[in-house]
């Protein structure tokens, strides 16, 4: 696994950290999956929060140096996936998280502790 990667996540984890993201999850799928190395899963309360978590998240790796490759989703959307190819973070309404149910599908990926990330 490359190190940036670890980085991008560290920085994505920080982001929606300090916009108040709920239930921030991290799952290393590298062993799992070639689609990318890090699954960053997160929750907000509305539609406002959604987007906030969507900008904070794009501007802090933007300004690291990593472009997203994708953003799936717009200001209308309960759903959100920004696609940096080594790191993929999933925003979504509290009620969609739980219709969707990502750790559960991707059950055999390995939660990280945001503090083994630094």
């Amino acid at each position: 696994m490359e190190h940036h990667a670890k980085e991008m996540a560290k920085i994505a984890y920080h982001a929606l950290s300090e916009k108040k993201a709920e239930d921030i999850r991290i799952l290393e799928i590298s062993e799992i999956s070639p689609i990318a190395d890090y699954f960053l899963i997160a929750s907000a309360k509305n539609q406002t929060q959604l987007t906030a978590l969507k900008d904070e998240v794009e501007e802090k790796l933007g300004r690291a140096g990593y472009t997203e490759c994708r953003i799936e989703g717009n200001a209308h959307s309960t759903w959100i996936l920004m696609d940096f190819t080594d790191i993929i973070v999933h925003l979504f309404s509290e009620e969609d998280r739980l219709f969707y149910d990502l750790e559960r599908v991707w059950r055999d990926g390995n939660v990280i502790d945001p503090a083994a990330l630094e």
